[in-house]
């Protein structure tokens, strides 16, 4: 019979022995680096939703939504820098944060493309991307979600709500 206090002390155990030893701990140089890029990110994302104009709460512009979403994430890169030395359960940068990066580069290619050629190829294809490659799907169910999702965003956003984004059809 397992012994639950024994294995807490001595940790998760596989049929090959014990698990190996996760990767070390981020420091604070690491901390307040994350903090930097998502209070970048954010004063960015603040800046450009001001720029389309955010109007007043009775009648809000189209910057209003991205601006909050700016502004949150200012406050929180903030709370992630004033918190950089309590915060014990980060882990260092290493191979694990590669499908993160991916996801970064691609997101960033999409945003690069999208005004071009519109919504509908890029974000089929990014979703395509993330499911089969970052998330490990088969073709079948990463293909048939990426194309319903965007037949899904289209209809929402285009014809329903009549919003206006860079679209083919």
């Amino acid at each position: 019979m397992p012994n639950p206090v024994a294995d807490a002390e001595t940790g998760p155990e596989t049929a090959s022995g014990p698990e190996p030893e996760a990767d070390a701990k981020a420091g604070i140089v690491t901390n307040l680096a994350v903090a930097a890029v998502v209070t970048a990110l954010g004063a960015a994302a603040l800046a450009g939703a001001l720029a389309l104009g955010a109007g007043r709460p009775a009648q809000p512009g189209p910057g209003a939504w991205p601006a909050i979403l700016g502004g949150a994430l200012v406050l929180l890169g903030i709370v992630l820098a004033l918190r950089a030395r309590a915060t014990a359960d980060a882990e260092r940068f290493g191979r694990t944060a590669l499908p993160v990066l991916a996801a970064l580069a691609s997101m960033a290619v999409f945003v690069a493309v999208v005004g071009v050629i519109g919504f509908e190829i890029p974000a089929a294809l990014l979703a395509f991307v993330w499911l089969r490659f970052l998330g490990r799907e088969s073709w079948l169910v990463s293909v048939a979600v990426s194309l319903g999702l965007v037949v899904a965003l289209y209809l929402l956003f285009v014809a329903a709500l009549d919003v206006t984004i860079p679209h083919m059809f």
